[in-house]
Order: C-alpha cells, then sequence, then structure tokens
C-alpha cells in the first residue's frame, strides 16, 4: 500500500504511521459516508498523533489535516445552504463571528487568561496583533485568511507576561472555523 505521506529519517521523529493511517482512512470513510462515526471539523483539528522516529512528515499531515478540515466545513456549509439558504449560512456565520468579539474587545494584554506563573505562555503582544488583525477584517473587511491564522506564531513569555496557550489556540480555532466558512 502506497502512503499519502514521505517518512523522515530514523534520527528524526514524525508522527506516528499506523495512528495517521488510521486517522485518514477514519475520514476518508465518514467523507464518503461509509462510516456510522461521524468526524467533524473540531475533532479534526483537535487530532494528535504520538512523535515516534522515522514517522511521517509533520508538515506534510499537518497540511493535510488543514485542507480536510477545510473540506468538511465546505461540504457542511453546502448541506446548510441546500437546506436553509445563502443568507441562513452566512447569518449562522455572523452569529458565530459575535462570539468572537467579547474577547476581541478587550484590552490588550487583557484579552486571555496569564499563564501561570513561572510557566510558558504566548507573547501578549503577539497575540493581540492577530487579535488586531482579526478585529480589521470583521469590522473593515481587511484581507485575513483561515491559513494566516492557522500558520501564526507567537513568541514565548513565562508567567504574567503570557497568555496561557490552550485558551488561545481554542480561540483561534473557533475563528479559523468562521474564516473557513466564509472562504
Amino acid at each position: 500500500m502506497s502512503s499519502l505521506f514521505s517518512t523522515v529519517t530514523a534520527l528524526r521523529t514524525g508522527y506516528d504511521k499506523d495512528e495517521v493511517d488510521e486517522f485518514f482512512d477514519h475520514a476518508r470513510q465518514a467523507y464518503e459516508g461509509r462510516t456510522p462515526e461521524p468526524l467533524s471539523h473540531a475533532a479534526i483539528q483537535a487530532s494528535t498523533f504520538d512523535l515516534v522516529r522515522g514517522g511521517y512528515n509533520t508538515h506534510e499531515v499537518d497540511s493535510a489535516l488543514d485542507r480536510l478540515e477545510a473540506a468538511f466545513i465546505a461540504r457542511q456549509r453546502a448541506e446548510y445552504v441546500s437546506a436553509h439558504g445563502q443568507d441562513a449560512w452566512m447569518a449562522a456565520l455572523a452569529d458565530r463571528a459575535r462570539t468572537l468579539y467579547g474577547r476581541l474587545g478587550r484590552p490588550d494584554g487583557e484579552k486571555f487568561a496569564s499563564a501561570e506563573r513561572g510557566k510558558q505562555g504566548y507573547d501578549k503582544d503577539d497575540v493581540d496583533a492577530i487579535c488586531d488583525r482579526l478585529v480589521a477584517y470583521f469590522d473593515r473587511q481587511e484581507p485575513l485568511t483561515s491559513a494566516e491564522i492557522r500558520s501564526a506564531t507567537f513568541g514565548r513569555a513565562k508567567g504574567t507576561d503570557g497568555y496561557a496557550e490552550a485558551p488561545v489556540d481554542r480561540f483561534l480555532a473557533r475563528a479559523t472555523e468562521v474564516l473557513l466558512g466564509v472562504e
């Protein structure tokens, strides 16, 4: 059987091949409607794989996961639009976007909880900058793509100098979902 992904050398780590193959096989079956176990874009976004020597190239797998998530959201959009119309889809997306506004409206440096004392977190200025881009997208229709949100990187900061990572990650996942719904 030919693999979808290249492998790294035995000296480097990549994603566990069996876990990745199993996940993508399930995803294919779910997308084709051949399994009773549904797969949501959130489950795709939350998928993780163990790192092992000689595993699959992580960048290739991560890119495939991004495309897979986009495909599931595109299908969800098509089904929703078919049943309820384009205006209803856009209204539902606007409702999801509004759930982001509470946090976006907070002052810089206070948008998310700080990292725990002595723990690593995301640099607050870096996170606030991507939040400013989201505000510009929603309020002034300035260009921004889901890929830009996904590929955003943040400097490291400790304790109260940084934001706790998990809330930022969840928030950006919701923002990505909204942007994918428009793209």
